[in-house]
């Protein structure tokens, strides 16, 4: 059966904005402004209301002079003239309490948010790391109290009992099946209700969790005014005794193997951290050697006693488990971890687990089924990966395209071995070196139709000695249709075009008519609307001193699709 740990942080957002003043004051955090509020004086948070601004959170003094959360402003100011207030800050508390949760990893691997001030941690087979449930329960809260956390703690088989003993019961571990008897006395409001519906429970006498579970389900629906409201009554304490699950969402992915080095003492050398680290890899690549699997993705976490942590994280192109490989890729990066005022858990956890790939090794390599070897391609490809970033190595994979810049695309490396791309058999040579993008040149031609006889590229000129072509590639009209772009808006409204689909020759006369329409449209006339993608002619030419270039023209003369046709240079053979 599973167990579910609640640990719920009673006025949160006055603890986050002490802390944050507190690690600003210290210069350990990201500065934050304004200063730390008196615990002496009343000191209230300030939300806006649908009746105005109103109390969100206000501490202890505020409240022994009864200024309480959902009071007015005006009001609260009455009571207590002396009141420092500040706006709240939501999203603030939100990272906050999502921090203190990846935190909460080092306890178990799955947490979730429980409202906006509690967390539930699901500990199914993590107290005998601890010796038992009260210890772990009573280690938990020695570390919320020296990080100076208000909290509550609750254990129970279901998250929804976890939260309401957390909040009514503090303190309580149930044991399992018995979340029926142990909440039968706490009040409904711990079972995370509505205003509405606590208050109309309330006018109906029912108060206690108890009291509702011998009332008929028919019955109680009927009291409500809404279908829904009593839905949500009977579906809090359905899950509350666990006849209903409760879907949690994990605040990060779990992973599927994970193992953890409790330090007696606080560690703060990097030697240290490497000789736990080597620990924890093998004993990592042992657990998943046993179920035959490996891991893609590494992640090493640092929890350090001042209450933070710090991540190192590797990845990997093929699933892996060979702790020398592992080790070898996290040893570039070992050093940035801080240790601070020292580290008292190394928690190391696989994700991105895969069925390993195993098979026999060649006897030699005229007997190996290919002259590439995957796995030292993938080793090599995480070393620079590991170095040098996640994206460092990439594959130019071809692509169904005839234009030479979109026949290939980069994609990140894998670790599958790249196949090589088959040359298509109606297509002509192509070049070593392909440009980022093609790049204008001034040509002379001797007839508009026929190869270049002088060129100036990057402002030198080049006599052309040799040429061969055209090798024509049709615009592919099927994947992009370029339209015009609107001109400026007309009387406040932008003008909508729509390409028609001409033939150029056939209908000549027509795309002249539409162009002159288009033209007399344009407020500022400037260059002719290009109306259709156009066709490019490729040549290999070669100048006087024996380099060889990539040409192309791109347009036709009186293809009725724009200007005059334009030269550029798009690649360079050896």
């Amino acid at each position: 059966m599973k167990r579910f740990l609640c640990v719920w942080c009673p006025d949160w957002p006055l603890t986050r904005l002490r802390r944050a003043r507190r690690a600003h004051r210290t210069g350990s955090a990201r500065p934050a402004s304004g200063k730390a509020p008196d615990p002496c004086l009343p000191f209230a948070l300030l939300e806006s209301g649908t009746k105005g601004l109103c109390i969100a959170a206000a501490n202890e003094p505020a409240r022994q002079l009864g200024v309480t959360e959902g009071l007015a402003f005006a009001d609260a100011r009455a009571r207590a003239p002396g009141l420092v207030t500040e706006d709240m800050d939501p999203a603030a508390d939100a990272r906050a309490l999502a921090a203190l949760g990846n935190w909460m990893i080092r306890f178990a691997p799955l947490v979730a948010l429980d409202g906006t001030d509690g967390l539930i941690l699901e500990t199914t087979g993590c107290d005998h790391l601890y010796g038992g449930e009260p210890a772990m329960l009573e280690t938990l809260s020695g570390l919320l109290e020296r990080n100076a956390i208000p909290h509550r703690l609750g254990l129970a088989g279901t998250p929804g009992a976890a939260s309401a003993l957390s909040r009514a019961a503090p303190g309580t571990c149930l044991p399992e099946g018995g979340e029926q008897t142990g909440l039968s006395g706490l009040p409904v409001a711990a079972l995370r209700l509505s205003p509405e519906a606590e208050t109309l429970l309330r006018r109906f006498g029912l108060t206690r969790i108890g009291q509702l579970y011998g009332i008929d389900r028919k019955a109680l629906g009927r009291r409500f005014q809404s279908r829904s409201a009593a839905d949500a009554v009977l579906l809090r304490l359905d899950q509350a005794l666990g006849l209903r699950h409760e879907p949690l969402a994990p605040l990060r992915p779990l992973p599927l193997r994970s193992v953890r080095l409790n330090c007696p003492e606080p560690i703060a050398t990097s030697d240290a951290i490497r000789i736990g680290l080597e620990r924890l890899t093998q004993e990592l690549c042992e657990a998943l050697s046993a179920t035959g699997i490996g891991a893609r993705h590494f992640l090493l976490t640092a929890f350090k006693s001042d209450g933070t942590r710090s991540e190192l994280e590797t990845r990997a192109a093929r699933p892996v488990r060979e702790p020398k490989h592992i080790l070898r890729l996290f040893r570039e990066r070992i050093d940035t971890i801080d240790p601070g005022f020292g580290i008292d858990l190394l928690l190391l956890e696989a994700h991105r687990t895969d069925a390993m790939e195993t098979s026999p090794m060649a006897l030699s390599g005229d007997l190996a089924s290919t002259d590439m070897d995957a796995t030292a391609l993938s080793a090599l490809a995480d070393r620079v990966m590991a170095r040098l970033g996640e994206r460092s190595v990439t594959l130019i994979r071809p692509c169904e395209s005839h234009v030479p810049e979109r026949a290939e695309q980069h994609t990140q490396f894998d670790g599958d071995a790249p196949v090589p791309a088959v040359p298509s058999p109606v297509a002509g040579p192509r070049p070593i070196r392909l440009l980022s993008a093609p790049e204008r040149v001034t040509v002379m031609a001797e007839v508009p139709d026929s190869p270049p006889l002088r060129f100036i590229w990057r402002r030198v000129p080049r006599t052309v000695t040799r040429a061969d072509g055209p090798e024509r590639i049709a615009p592919e009209w099927w994947t992009h249709i370029a339209a015009p772009q609107a001109p400026p808006a007309l009387d406040g409204q932008a003008r909508t075009w729509l390409t028609p689909k001409m033939d150029p020759r056939a209908d000549a006369a027509q795309i002249v008519h539409v162009r002159a329409d288009l033209e007399t449209l344009l407020d500022t006339p400037s260059e002719p609307v290009k109306l259709l993608p156009r066709a490019r002619d490729y040549y290999r030419v070669e100048d006087a001193a024996g380099r060889r270039y990539w040409l192309f023209r791109e347009g036709l003369y009186g293809d009725g699709r724009g200007g005059p046709p334009e030269w550029y240079v798009h690649g360079l053979f050896a």
